[in-house]
């Protein structure tokens, strides 16, 4: 099998230091290929950046009826957020208008993605709760849908569950394919994940972009969903990530979420373009770089989205004392 394409490098003074190799593919919801390189048919794991396809169960279980859940609510059930005041305060309130707490949410706890957070909370002398998970967003969207379908809420996270099967079912029609049970884990968040070829996750985003290839409930869904995220950036990551930098700059153009093991997928909303996108070695950092350098080609950028993409298609490597030692670069 001939390797994947080198699409970052990590430089360090004037010599290449570490080489990220990846495969990356945009197509349209047709499946027409704009641009691809490396293995596209490999199953990949997406991780955490198909949450808006997750969310999709919201909406097919009617659970959208029953809470009228808000933009922001919606949001944050595509998000992977920084457990920042505005995320966890949002959360909460989530949970609390479907008559639910903290204590309903089973992704466990971890301390806030964001510094100034992670510091406020030992400074207050707290422990993290769910609400500070990355994923308490998706989790409160879960639980929205086992409270719509009137199954119980315990256990939501079980591949047995009737909300993952609810999940899956939504997956598999917005990406035209099933999803194998021999290519199946859990994810960070104690829910299953699936893997399935880039090709598939990239033509799902565009099938969402752009409603061809989809029912009428499913394609208006994909369109609240992308909007809520792409009109609330912040509750989507947070202060810094590329997620929400790219799409507070696009102002709506593009939906992009990353992934764990440098899983990068979102859709360029005004051509009907999904695209995906995989690091071989789960480098985060080089998966951004790559998948920022991808939109500077091919998602038309003005000034001001060029150089918030640029931020991350070159990126200084700096030692303890701050001085610029290198840089991570995309060569896509």
């Amino acid at each position: 099998m001939q390797a994947n394409p080198i699409l970052a490098e990590a430089v360090r003074g004037n010599w290449v230091e570490n080489r990220h190799r990846g495969a990356f593919i945009i197509v349209d919801a047709r499946g027409e290929v704009i641009a691809s390189g490396g293995d596209v048919e490999r199953p990949v794991f997406p991780r955490s950046a198909i949450k808006s396809m997750q969310a999709l169960a919201i909406f097919e279980r009617h659970a959208i009826e029953k809470f009228h859940h808000r933009s922001e609510e919606l949001a944050l059930a595509c998000a992977s957020h920084h457990g920042e005041d505005e995320h966890v305060r949002n959360v909460a309130h989530f949970l609390d208008r479907m008559g639910l707490s903290a204590s309903d949410l089973e992704c466990g706890a971890h301390m806030p993605t964001d510094g100034k957070a992670r510091e406020a909370l030992r400074a207050a002398g707290q422990a993290p709760s769910p609400l500070h998970n990355n994923c308490s967003g998706k989790h409160s969207g879960m639980l929205s849908v086992a409270l719509a379908m009137g199954v119980p809420t315990a256990g939501y996270v079980e591949r047995g569950h009737d909300v993952q099967k609810a999940v899956r079912a939504a997956v598999e029609h917005v990406i035209g394919e099933a999803l194998s049970e021999d290519r199946c884990g859990t994810d960070g968040c104690s829910i299953p994940t699936w893997a399935a070829p880039l090709r598939a996750w990239a033509r799902g985003f565009a099938r969402m972009a752009s409603g061809e290839g989809l029912d009428e409930r499913h394609a208006s869904a994909a369109q609240v969903l992308f909007d809520a995220a792409t009109s609330h950036p912040h509750l989507v990551a947070g202060t810094g990530h590329p997620d929400t930098l790219v799409m507070a700059a696009f102002k709506g153009r593009i939906m992009q979420k990353g992934g764990a093991e440098g899983v990068q997928c979102g859709a360029i909303r005004d051509k009907g373009w999904g695209y995906a996108l995989k690091c071989d070695d789960g480098n985060l950092a080089a998966s951004q770089s790559m998948v920022a350098a991808l939109l500077l080609k091919y998602a038309d950028p003005d000034a001001g989205q060029r150089a918030v993409l640029e931020k991350f298609t070159r990126q200084p490597t700096k030692n303890v004392r701050g001085n610029v030692v290198g840089e991570l670069r995309a060569v896509i």
